[in-house]
């Protein structure tokens, strides 16, 4: 079995309160989808979407179910290999929105040294870096500029299916369609729209 990605959106400062040591932790202990309440859009925990934990006390994070990847992390691997392979046929003033909201989230999130430095010592070093304690790390001020670029991205989408077609189509270890790659796009873009809404940043463990 392949390693899977879970999401997290994450209230910064209840975050760093914790002892640095036990963020990981914390965060894995509720990191089951079984043990949370409902889907923000009222459907079980079985259905994608928002998961927050159970209990009357104000929740400080939730976890994203996406529903196009089933919770595997290749799906992301495989869709940041796409932006890379295709981003050179695309237009400068699309690429650089595109690379400002796909940066550290599947665009190069598998790199553990970049994640390292970007995450400020939020976490604990990994141990092995081919098992990392997390696979990304976003502040809440680089969320909010995800979530901008975000808007300026979604207008463009149609406009990949062209370089999506040169560059990545029947490719081994690229999304299977043009409209899988979108898809998973689009869960990104809600993802980090309702984490700049609450003014929170994200986290991602295997």
């Amino acid at each position: 079995m392949g390693m899977d990605l879970r999401v997290f959106m994450v209230d910064w400062g209840q975050l760093v309160a914790t002892p640095v040591e036990s963020r990981i932790g914390q965060l894995e202990d509720m990191a089951w989808p079984g043990e949370f309440g409902d889907v923000s859009d009222g459907r079980d925990e079985r259905a994608h979407g928002w998961l927050w934990p159970p209990g009357s006390a104000p929740a400080w994070c939730a976890v994203y179910s996406f529903l196009t990847t089933t919770g595997a992390h290749i799906p992301h691997v495989r869709a940041g290999a796409a932006w890379a392979d295709m981003r050179a046929l695309v237009g400068a003033s699309v690429r650089e929105v595109m690379d400002s909201f796909l940066g550290g989230l599947i665009w190069d999130a598998d790199e553990v040294d970049e994640l390292a430095a970007a995450d400020g010592g939020v976490f604990p070093p990994a141990a092995d870096r081919w098992h990392p304690h997390v696979l990304l790390v976003c502040l809440p001020e680089a969320v909010a500029g995800k979530a901008r670029a975000w808007e300026r991205v979604e207008p463009c989408l149609e406009e990949l299916s062209r370089p999506f077609a040169v560059a990545c189509e029947g490719w081994t270890g690229r999304p299977d369609t043009f409209e899988d790659f979108v898809a998973l796009l689009r869960e990104w873009g809600a993802v980090v729209t309702e984490a700049a809404r609450r003014g929170w940043g994200l986290v991602g463990l295997p």
